[in-house]
């Protein structure tokens, strides 16, 4: 079970996980040593399964950002796993869903151009339903 401490060393980490130990234990009233022993118990039992930076996409090029729902035509998923594994420069997650739709899928393209060209090769596996996001 983790402590009052521990849940504020996870949210100090996801702010920015790339705190010094030093920095991080002054944040959470701890000591450097006492608090790199924590993260290492946390590592340990697997909580914090790893680090990772936040890429600014608008600034990377891709402004439209999607939310697209994805409604398999058939039993086979394959083909349009297939096509999704080809299409990484677009696609953040396709997360396996139950309830309405069978795949939600996160996208960045850069310009709606893309975005309906994607769309058109898309049809060709899935029927689908497209959201744009207006903000984060």
């Amino acid at each position: 079970m983790l402590d009052h401490t521990d849940r504020h060393i996870l949210d100090e980490l996801s702010k920015n996980s790339r705190l010094t130990m030093k920095e991080l234990g002054e944040k959470v009233h701890l000591t450097g040593p006492a608090v790199a022993a924590r993260v290492a118990k946390l590592e340990d039992k697997g909580i914090i399964e790893g680090y990772t930076i936040h890429i600014n996409q608008v600034k990377m090029g891709y402004p439209v950002h999607t939310i697209i729902h994805i409604y398999t035509k058939s039993t086979k998923h394959q083909p349009y796993l297939s096509f999704i594994k080809k299409q990484n420069q677009y696609v953040l997650h396709n997360y396996k869903v139950s309830g309405e739709s069978c795949y939600i899928l996160e996208c960045r393209f850069p310009s709606n151009e893309e975005l309906d060209e994607f769309l058109t090769d898309i049809s060709n596996y899935v029927g689908y339903k497209l959201s744009i996001v207006i903000n984060k």
